[in-house]
């Protein structure tokens, strides 16, 4: 399995693919992915100006360890093949689908990447693949995308799509959102990749926005599709384990460590009654908490 699979995405920062001002430095920033849009941000007589773009900069540009994602066209479009060899030949970490309403349309693509990764003598497997979901028929076959592909690292939701799907719109309240949200996080949770949330446009609304996060983290989410490198701190702050909940999960796997050994399945910390189920959240805390750069721990 390709070891990007599980990688910190807390953030996914949306980009112009066809942009130089906008693509050639966002790891300044510090988001954990960059999307390179090859879609709805391009008009369709400059498809292949932004193709040209994109390659370019996959190719000469040093991203600092920012995971490159490319954002195709819809299958529906005459643009997606191209827009797959041209990610796949500059050298993008993974391939964004839009519109995704099946197992099949994740299939389809994957057969375009295996077919790229020869072409350009790119190693097997290491392009992957992940959904954006944006229509009601899309949410109900989430758990089928999802185990589509070995390939696939997580789902996306889209709500402004979605929502017209709905017959709503965006209220900025979450509630024309809570259903899909839901769905895709425990779909995604059974299939065991990551799922990430649709960005927050109201760029002026800086409290809704942190309290749009603080719900999808609470619901289960990974990380927030975003649209400015201002919502990047917000983001990471609240996807990121606290010291107190760093320094809890520690003891939690020290003790069970400590009392299983000893035959007792039933303890307290701090007050509170834990047995083994709660090892391996306690196990994911720490481990976010390094891949965050923020444990100095030893375990």
């Amino acid at each position: 399995m390709n070891p990007n699979k599980k990688r910190l995405r807390r953030t996914m920062m949306f980009l112009n693919a066809q942009k130089p001002g906008l693509i050639k430095d966002p790891y300044i920033y510090k988001p954990d992915s960059i999307m390179l849009d090859l879609e709805d941000a391009v008009a369709e007589n400059q498809k292949d100006a932004a193709r040209f773009s994109l390659y370019h900069a996959l190719k000469t540009i040093d991203y600092h360890g920012c995971e490159r994602v490319v954002r195709i066209n819809g299958l529906d479009t005459p643009y997606w093949k191209e827009d797959i060899r041209c990610a796949v030949a500059g050298g993008c970490d993974a391939i964004r689908i839009p519109k995704t309403e099946s197992a099949q349309d994740v299939k389809v693509v994957e057969e375009e990447v295996i077919q790229a990764e020869k072409d350009f003598e790119r190693e097997e497997g290491s392009v992957l693949i992940m959904a954006a979901i944006e229509s009601a028929r899309g949410v109900m076959r989430a758990l089928d995308i999802c185990e589509a592909s070995d390939r696939l690292f997580g789902i996306a939701l889209s709500g402004g799509d979605y929502t017209k799907d709905l017959q709503t719109h965006i209220t900025g309240t979450g509630i024309e959102l809570m259903g899909a949200r839901q769905n895709m996080v425990i779909a995604a949770r059974a299939a065991g990749v990551q799922c990430f949330d649709t960005v927050y446009t109201d760029l002026d609304n800086m409290e809704g926005f942190k309290q749009d996060v603080q719900t999808i983290h609470l619901m289960g989410f990974d990380g927030k599709s975003i649209i400015n490198p201002r919502q990047i701190d917000i983001v990471h702050e609240i996807f990121t384990p606290s010291q107190k909940d760093i320094i809890f999960a520690e003891k939690v796997v020290r003790e069970i460590d400590d009392k299983k050994a000893k035959g007792i399945g039933v303890f307290t910390v701090d007050g509170k009654m834990i047995d083994i189920a709660f090892y391996d959240g306690a196990k994911r805390t720490i481990e976010l908490a390094k891949a965050s750069g923020v444990y100095k721990g030893d375990l």
